[in-house]
């Protein structure tokens, strides 16, 4: 939240040049505060463990927030029990005429198929279509990041060579961008992904800026110029044992998976990891629930 302050205090301008959010008391006189409307497009598999990852995170803010979960029409999921989504879940259809402050849509374990193989891609077309009109910012996970570039701008993916898994280093590009206010120059992410967006696909086009990036794993965090679509290669939302959960996963299945790096203590199977990216975690949706959406959103969300 912003700190309010006289309009002419000094202070002002120095604390706006070191990038920290001040806002006056004519400003803080005019603003009308209402709950937020944030639908979560959920595509994971394990679509409750998602649930509380992302609940966890959007938590973390004195703003009241209302939660709306939509799952697919055209395709029904096979690790989440219909009376779960029943009870809790909505369809696109039955929120089409609604407004939203923001939509998050989370990655899905689809990438190494063309986009349009995918059963639901066309409902999802259809809702990221309706977004740029009912939505005010939309924030894109792992897949999902990777599928909101190819909508939105025709970027299209790249398949790596083995699957990139695990935690990595990251930098800020411009700490100046409110998205990234208060990270540490470098930090870290956990990543988990079989296919990458090279950084050159961002530099050709206009409209995106990139916030952050990795040697490893490349392009982390980038967004339009506006703010109004966010994109995230990562999963800063994983719990401490979410990549020693999907490794054991894959090793009953027999793939013979190699080991998430930099993740499990001294490369160890049976030592418990920890979490080393759980403060950037918060930061990231709280930024994002502040400076992109409670800051920029109308008043009246029907004006979206």
């Amino acid at each position: 939240m912003p700190i309010k302050i006289f309009k002419d205090l000094p202070a002002k301008e120095v604390l706006k040049d070191e990038n920290i959010f001040v806002m006056d008391n004519i400003r803080a006189k005019t603003q009308d505060i209402r709950p937020l409307e944030i639908a979560i497009l959920n595509l994971m598999p394990t679509k409750e463990k998602t649930e509380e990852q992302l609940l966890r995170l959007l938590s973390n803010t004195p703003l009241q927030i209302n939660i709306t979960l939509l799952t697919m029409e055209s395709y029904r999921s096979k690790n989440t029990s219909r009376k779960h989504l029943e009870s809790f879940y909505k369809f696109f259809s039955e929120v089409k005429d609604k407004k939203f402050d923001g939509l998050i849509i989370t990655g899905a374990p689809v990438e190494k198929l063309d986009y349009e193989e995918v059963m639901y891609w066309k409902e999802l077309s259809e809702i990221m279509k309706w977004s740029k009109t009912n939505v005010y910012s939309t924030f894109h996970i792992c897949w999902g990041a990777q599928a909101g570039l190819y909508y939105n701008y025709g970027i299209n993916k790249r398949l790596l060579d083995k699957k990139l898994n695990g935690i990595f280093k990251h930098t800020i590009v411009d700490d100046k961008i409110p998205l990234v206010r208060g990270f540490d120059h470098e930090f870290l992410v956990p990543h988990s992904r079989n296919t990458t967006v090279d950084i050159e696909s961002f530099q050709n086009v206009d409209n995106l800026v990139v916030l952050s990036t990795s040697k490893e794993a490349g392009v982390y965090l980038a967004m339009s110029k506006d703010g109004r679509q966010i994109f995230v290669s990562g999963h800063s939302e994983y719990d401490a044992d979410t990549l020693k959960n999907e490794y054991l996963r894959d090793v009953e299945k027999g793939e013979n998976p190699e080991l998430p790096l930099n993740y499990f203590p001294e490369n160890d199977v049976t030592r418990e990891p920890i979490s080393t990216w759980k403060s950037h975690s918060y930061l990231l949706y709280s930024n994002w629930l502040n400076y992109y959406v409670y800051q920029r959103t109308p008043f009246n969300i029907c004006d979206i």
